[in-house]
């Protein structure tokens, strides 16, 4: 027997390694008193099944909770989605786990079946059961009677009888609370060491029998549940007389193992205590603890004289595997020692394994009926063998008992799967009867035994099976609905009512094709159509009558023959080709595709320019479309033509589509400046203007379009002062500061417009004239200055650097004002002295006084500026002098370079700009300037001629010098070399590095300075490109 159980244990533990893939387990927590329909689980979406494809299964997922026959579940499953709910029967944990201690978690197990076998688990499900605060902690009585001696001291203690609460953790009892305590007494929880809470009474105050010998309170216990639940016992103090001494265990807690097959009245353990006192008081008698549960008291006698514990009824291990015996020992008086006896139950193997059958196929009548069909591994009963004994006792096998088409297969360590091990035919076997078999490892071992009945269906098991399992067809198209294709055929071994075959179309097959269900003829109930589908291929099926019933399938190929039934196609009704202006002849324009859906010669295309078209030729086959002609868009911006194309069907078709060529600009045309109109326009700006403010606003347009036609606005030249800026988008020029008295005058600006063009900008340039003045006395004068500024050498923007240190500049300054100061004392001091020595010759010219405006040019070079003039001359020698003055013509240029960078803002171009300006001096006596043009033409010369000068002069510049009162003046002929100015003594004599002529009006007396006057300059302001 020892070697067949060890052979089994074996077997058992092999297929554990083998199967154990299957068997799965999830653990879920429930409240108990849970109401019905509450939803726990969903074990479709946790066991991730919901990923498996239906159509892949046999028959739909089912989910099969298995339990023991005559059990009443806590839980239900559906069956279909696998969800686990409440079920109405109440779950209590209290009943449920009534035998378990208090810090062990309660638990509810079952099993569930996942069918088909396909797919086939098995889970073990653990619930569990939390507890909910549904029962109220009781005290053992209603009334508490307890007796206290009066020589009790101040904040002794007595112990009261602890309540009883089935529930636990919070749950449980958490608070005493004394109610009316007399201000005697107050009441103080003490947790054991096991966390138990015991409530004892303090004594506050002396007490005296005779005086009072009874107290009446109440007490309270509350749990910590929500809600709250709580009770009250009516407490009575008696006061007796003292017995001071309490009785001792020698042993506060004794552990003590017993077998359940002890007999009755069998000794566990003694205890001992002991008392000081004497006489009565030194009585002592045990007792158990209010604290020990009722099975303890029922199996245990406990001798109240001798300490003795004996069996008083026989153990059960498998019942009750320890128990907790609290032991009181008092003499009489309020405060019993305390004792813990843990007694634990070993095991005998007294229990004979138990087979527990839950059936995944339900019985009828007690037998189970399965297919002769049914696959390999046909789940058929969960089978659970149990021992209620422990360890080595404990451990069961499960076997049967001869060789049978089924076998047991471990899913885990106490329970097996019932499940076909070979395929079933009814006409071999009809009906089997499995013994299950199950053995214990005890000495001796114990077994037990179990039927279980399985009869076998018989079934259709032989299908149809077609002539032809591949049937190809063909058939031309437009077709007339109803024409006949083919019959087809199939045969099926079984007879009778199994042999009965219907056709059927498979769910592939298109709705053109119609198949009579008896006879197997196929035809086509619609008019077919080559060009929607060329070929059809489905499946059409056999079908018996079994039941369940067979069904075949063979494969049909139609082939659909061609007509020329279509017209070509174009991709577009329309075709518009975008192709640069530049494109050389015979380029390639673009592609016109064309698609015929007949096929083979009913499908060649040929294409065609309809309407004579020279310009343009289109490959026949390609599609290619070409030029023969070059392209200006600025002449014509589109071409539009149609093309057409034509099939090579005996009975052709043809098609025509539009085409339009779009010719895109290229970036061939410089902007063109409209404002100003030319380079001898001028704008008045008041010195008054405030910084910010938009003085001139530049406008050039470009007849390209896109980005070639975009514009950006630069200062190229002059504005050495950078007083102006200009805004490079909108052409905007602005004054950038205040004006001062030395930037009066015509200030000269060269402003370039440059498109933003790709691959190569193009750009312009044109002179913008501002006249810095309060008003335009004499326009004749201004529009001769400006003739004259465009023969004048412009100033480029250049960078200049100040090296100079604050401490220099500071040191300068100062000497500057020094000297400035001992020039005006010599300058009046000789006026005056002049003025005294005058001749009335000269004071009668001085009466009259010519009005006239006249031009100071000033050098760059900052040098000393003296003016020599005559004390005497005669009127009328000096009005032909000035009208046979020669004409002083100064020439001279100005480079500017544009520099490619890398940089967006300059894009990378790079030009050079040499501009000749001549300024002739004139004599003033008379102006004749003709009309400056209103209309700046595009093709007015480029200023590029300017360019590239080989003059040795230096740029030079004319500054404004305005006097503080008289407007009369006297001009004299400036040489070339030597450029000076002359002012009276309340002048202000100024000079700048100013590139624009300026234009004062101010008057002086005649007379020789000899006294050198210092120029003071405004620095030069780096203008920004």
């Amino acid at each position: 027997m020892d070697l067949l159980s060890g052979t089994y244990i074996f077997a058992v533990l092999l297929a554990c390694v083998v199967f154990q893939s299957d068997a799965q387990e999830k653990n879920y927590t429930v409240r108990e008193e849970m109401p019905e329909n509450v939803l726990i689980g969903d074990l479709l979406k946790e066991l991730n099944l919901s990923l498996i494809p239906e159509k892949s299964l046999t028959s739909p997922m089912q989910f099969k909770l298995v339990y023991k026959t005559g059990d009443v579940p806590l839980i239900r499953i559906e069956e279909g989605t696998g969800e686990i709910f409440t079920a109405g029967t109440r779950i209590d944990r209290e009943k449920l786990c009534a035998d378990i201690l208090v810090e062990t978690r309660c638990f509810y197990e079952v099993e569930v079946a996942v069918l088909p076998d396909e797919i086939f688990r098995l889970v073990k499900i653990r619930f569990l059961l939390e507890d909910i605060n549904d029962n109220a902690p009781l005290f053992p009585a209603t009334v508490i009677n307890i007796s206290i001696p009066e020589n009790s001291a101040i904040n002794s203690r007595y112990a009261l009888p602890a309540d009883i609460d089935p529930d636990i953790g919070i749950n449980g009892v958490q608070n005493y609370q004394l109610i009316k305590g007399q201000s005697m007494f107050r009441l103080d929880v003490i947790e054991t060491p096991e966390g138990d809470k015991t409530p004892q009474l303090i004594v506050q105050k002396e007490l005296d029998r005779e005086e009072k010998d009874t107290y009446v309170m109440k007490v309270k216990v509350e749990d910590g549940g929500f809600p709250q639940r709580s009770s009250t016992a009516i407490l009575q103090i008696n006061v007796a007389d003292t017995n001071d001494n309490h009785p001792v265990f020698k042993e506060n807690e004794i552990e003590i193992s017993i077998p359940e097959n002890a007999p009755v009245g069998t000794s566990v353990t003694q205890v001992h205590a002991t008392d000081a006192d004497i006489g009565e008081n030194a009585k002592i008698h045990f007792y158990f603890s209010n604290l020990v549960s009722n099975i303890a008291k029922k199996l245990f006698h406990l001798n109240n004289i001798t300490g003795l514990i004996t069996i008083k009824e026989p153990l059960d291990r498998e019942e009750s595997p320890n128990h907790k015996l609290q032991v009181l020992a008092s003499d009489g008086g309020l405060m019993p020692a305390r004792a813990m006896v843990l007694v634990n139950v070993t095991d005998i193997n007294d229990n004979v394994p138990s087979i527990d059958i839950r059936y995944i196929i339900n019985p009828i009548n007690g037998t189970v009926i399965l297919s002769e069909n049914a696959p390999l591994n046909t789940k058929i009963a969960l089978i659970t063998v149990t021992d209620k004994d422990a360890d080595h006792n404990g451990r069961v096998t499960c076997f049967t008992d001869h060789e049978v088409p089924f076998r047991l297969r471990p899913v885990f360590s106490n329970q097996f799967l019932l499940e076909t091990a070979a395929y079933l035919d009814y006409e071999s076997t009809r009906e089997y009867a499995i013994k299950l078999l199950a053995v214990d490892a005890g000495k001796p071992p114990l077994n037990q035994s179990s039927m279980l009945l399985v009869k076998v269906k018989d079934e259709n098991d032989n299908a149809p099976v077609f002539i032809q399992p591949f049937i190809s067809l063909s058939v031309a198209e437009n077709n007339s609905p109803g024409t006949k294709l083919t019959k087809i055929s199939a045969v099926d071994a079984d007879s009778g009512h199994n042999a009965e075959i219907n056709y059927l179309l498979g769910v592939d097959a298109p709705s053109e094709f119609n198949l009579d269900h008896r006879t197997g003829i196929l035809t086509a109930g619609k008019k077919l159509d080559r060009e929607k589908q060329e070929k059809y291929s489905f499946t059409v099926l056999a079908k018996d009558n079994g039941i369940p019933s067979f069904m075949t399938n063979a494969t049909v190929l139609v082939t659909i023959l061609d007509q020329n039934d279509n017209s070509p196609i174009f991709t577009h009704n329309e075709y518009n080709f975008y192709v640069p202006e530049n494109l050389p002849r015979h380029g390639t324009v673009g592609l016109i595709t064309v698609t015929d859906p007949d096929y083979g010669e009913n499908s060649a295309v040929t294409l065609s320019i309809l309407d004579v078209n020279d310009d343009f030729t289109i490959d026949p086959q390609t599609g290619v479309i070409r030029p023969n002609i070059s392209f200006d868009r600025e002449k014509q911006e589109s071409y539009t033509f149609y093309v057409k194309a034509e099939d090579g069907g005996k009975v052709s078709h043809s098609s025509t589509a539009k085409v339009t060529i779009n010719v895109i600009d290229v970036n061939d045309n410089k902007p063109v400046f409209v404002v100003p109109s030319s380079n001898n326009s001028y704008e008045l700006v008041l010195p008054s203007t405030n910084p910010g403010t938009v003085v001139f606003t530049v406008v050039a347009i470009d007849n390209d379009t896109g980005m070639n036609a975009e514009l950006h606005y630069n200062i190229v030249g002059g504005n050495t002062k950078g007083l102006f800026i200009i805004d490079q988008t909108t052409g905007n020029i602005t004054l950038k500061e205040k004006c001062v008295v030395t930037d009066l005058g015509l200030h000269r600006l060269v402003v370039k417009a440059k498109d933003l063009g790709q691959p190569d900008s193009l750009f312009n340039v044109v002179i913008v004239n501002l006249f810095v003045n309060e008003s335009v006395t004499n326009a004749t004068l201004i529009h001769e200055l400006v003739h004259k500024n465009i023969e004048t050498p412009v100033t480029p923007n250049t960078k200049t650097t100040d090296a100079s240190s604050p401490t220099s500049d500071y040191v300068k300054i100062t000497v500057a004002i020094i000297a400035g100061t001992i020039t005006v004392i010599i300058v009046i001091f000789i006026t005056a002295i002049v003025r005294c020595c005058q001749s009335p010759h000269l004071k009668t010219a001085q009466k009259n006084k010519q009005n006239s405006e006249w031009v100071t040019p000033n050098p760059e070079n900052k040098q000393m500026i003296m003016m020599m003039m005559k004390k005497k001359r005669k009127k009328k020698k000096k009005k032909k002098k000035r009208k046979h003055a020669p004409n002083n013509l100064l020439l001279n240029f100005v480079t500017i370079e544009e520099t490619k960078a890398d940089d967006a803002e300059n894009d990378g171009n790079s030009a050079t700009l040499d501009v000749p300006i001549q300024l002739e001096e004139q004599t003033m006596g008379k102006y004749n300037w003709g009309t400056i043009p209103t209309t700046f033409k595009p093709d007015i010369p480029d200023l590029a001629w300017h360019y590239k000068s080989a003059s040795p002069q230096p740029a030079f510049q004319i500054q404004p010098e305005t006097p503080l009162n008289l407007k009369h003046h006297i001009i004299h002929e400036l040489p070339l070399d030597n450029t000076f100015v002359a002012c009276d003594s309340i002048s202000k004599c100024s000079s700048s590095s100013s590139d624009p002529y300026s234009v004062s009006e101010y008057s002086y007396s005649v007379t020789t300075f000899k006294t050198p006057a210092s120029i003071h300059t405004r620095p030069v302001v780096n203008p920004s490109f």
